[in-house]
């Protein structure tokens, strides 16, 4: 670009680089979704369709950026956790961000008619934000929270819809019903009054989405402790997974995971 006179309004950008070795996790969600969701006539406690359509528009994020090791979704958020020694953009926030929230916003809409048979009668949006982990340990605890949290709201609103919806509740009756119930009392109205065993629910709804990159069959370049070229990156496979990741044995069977983290 051609210098002039005027270029001095560029020194009014604000500086926001992410701090160097720490690892990115980018998380993104929904805005206003529980009006998308009754505009739309989402299935409840769950609707397969828009979780599918979720994982697709992440899936596409992680095709995108070959930074992206990991991600974690459910319901209307996403976490995409990056290597730690990613240079994209300088590491600025405000471009990292605005780029994945983009992204996924657009694969979203481009890719509802693979899913849904309406057409969208109002625009989904989605915010995001970028936290920095400064350990591998505290990022492991913060995909723990997340899928932790995801078994306890799927579990209370499974409860909750089926008095609503076979127990013919209330709004009101199925909130003071639940109150102060912890899980063993949420699986017991399940299976006594409606016949639902829990834990025969979809892995999906239960445990979330991840995303990982791994090496393809009989490829060990992530063995090796060298860091990957981009073309290197890009030949690492993409796995759909919907598994618990807070126990030790997720990580200790994809050692890979940790190696391309600390690249």
């Amino acid at each position: 670009m051609a210098n002039s006179r005027f270029e001095y309004v560029k020194g009014f950008e604000k500086a926001d680089n992410l701090l160097p070795e720490t690892y990115i996790v980018i998380r993104i969600d929904g805005k206003g979704f529980h009006k998308f969701t009754e505009k739309h006539e989402f299935a409840k406690p769950n609707d397969s369709r828009c979780l599918e359509l979720m994982n697709k528009a992440a899936e596409i994020v992680v095709s995108e950026f070959t930074d992206i090791v990991l991600a974690y979704g459910d319901s209307d958020e996403y976490s995409f956790v990056w290597c730690k020694g990613t240079q994209l953009y300088e590491r600025r926030e405000s471009k990292l961000v605005s780029h994945v929230c983009s992204l996924f916003t657009s694969a979203f809409v481009f890719n509802w008619s693979k899913f849904f048979d309406i057409p969208l009668r109002s625009l989904p949006s989605f915010d995001g934000r970028a936290v920095l982990y400064p350990s591998f340990s505290s990022l492991r605890d913060y995909l723990s929270w997340r899928q932790a949290d995801c078994h306890i709201n799927n579990l209370y609103n499974t409860t909750f819809w089926a008095l609503r919806l076979q127990g013919k509740m209330s709004n009101r009756e199925a909130e003071e019903r639940l109150k102060g119930t912890v899980s063993a009392d949420k699986h017991e109205i399940l299976f006594s009054q409606f016949g639902i065993n829990y834990n025969n629910e979809p892995e999906m709804y239960k445990k979330g989405t991840i995303f990982t990159r791994k090496p393809a069959d009989g490829d060990d370049m992530l063995s090796k402790g060298t860091n990957l070229s981009k073309k290197q990156k890009k030949k690492l496979v993409i796995e759909k997974l919907h598994v618990d990741l807070i126990a030790d044995s997720f990580w200790k069977e994809r050692p890979y995971l940790e190696t391309f983290m600390n690249q």
